[in-house]
């Protein structure tokens, strides 16, 4: 239900229910703890203590409710213009909308991707095909957007997945001036690559992937429809193989 064209919410109104339990959570048990210290802390430090200890919270409750994906009807989706990592004639497709800025997305690349990538894309089942979806109160999504994009222009897809890889892997310095310095050790050509950012030359398809992921459901990051069936959220990897298992099954 996949078709290729050549050219909001981490975040979604249920995640952000989920962010209130979990403050209020860390409020009534252990966010005293954090007060407390607070003397002893830098503004920044704190900060990111407060987010470290939310975030682990979530994906506490996430782990212990998990449970296997209930088969959906498939969604005919289009990959657009999308980054794809794997190869192209793979049986399964795994189309993702996501969000640079969204810890979730982060926590799903860092720690569930690499699995995928390890058990299916390198054994060539599955493909990842990636489009954007920057949420408005991320002031920074759609910067780390338009820089993955421009440095696929330098270096195609591959390029793509390692800017990804740079953002991912340190997201609370995501801003301006680490996009270019990334950008530099990547060893792209930082006139192009400047001209490409600052006139955001590929605002409009970033647009267009957050368009067509409305038009889908989506309404949070990260998103996922494997062959089309949806799955949402950083769920862990054994929610992804019970779908794409089934998958794969089918083409046996």
């Amino acid at each position: 239900m996949l078709t290729h064209q050549t050219h909001p919410k981490c975040c979604s109104r249920m995640g952000m229910i989920t962010l209130i339990l979990a403050v209020a959570a860390l409020a009534l048990g252990g966010f005293a703890t954090y007060k407390a210290s607070r003397s002893d802390l830098g503004e920044k430090e704190f900060s990111a203590k407060v987010e470290k200890g939310i975030n682990d919270f979530i994906a506490k409750k996430q782990a212990e409710q998990a449970a296997p994906a209930a088969p959906t009807e498939p969604v005919k989706v289009s990959l657009g213009t999308a980054a794809i990592k794997g190869d192209k004639n793979a049986p399964v497709t795994m189309l993702e909308f996501s969000d640079f800025e969204c810890p979730f997305c982060s926590r799903f690349a860092l720690g569930t991707l690499p699995q995928i990538i390890s058990d299916y894309v390198d054994k060539g089942k599955v493909k990842i095909a990636f489009r954007h979806f920057p949420l408005s109160f991320h002031a920074n999504a759609k910067n780390g957007a338009m820089a993955a994009e421009c440095a696929r222009e330098q270096g195609g897809d591959d390029m793509f997945f390692k800017m990804h890889d740079k953002i991912y892997g340190d997201q609370q310095n995501l801003n301006v001036d680490s996009l270019k310095k990334w950008a530099g050790e990547l060893g792209l050509k930082m006139d192009q690559f400047n001209t490409c950012f600052d006139t955001k030359k590929y605002e409009k398809q970033i647009d267009a992937d957050m368009a067509d992921g409305q038009s889908y459901g989506v309404n949070g990051t990260p998103a996922f429809f494997i062959n089309g069936r949806s799955i949402t959220g950083a769920q862990p990897f054994a929610a992804f193989k019970t779908i794409i298992d089934e998958e794969l099954a089918k083409v046996k």
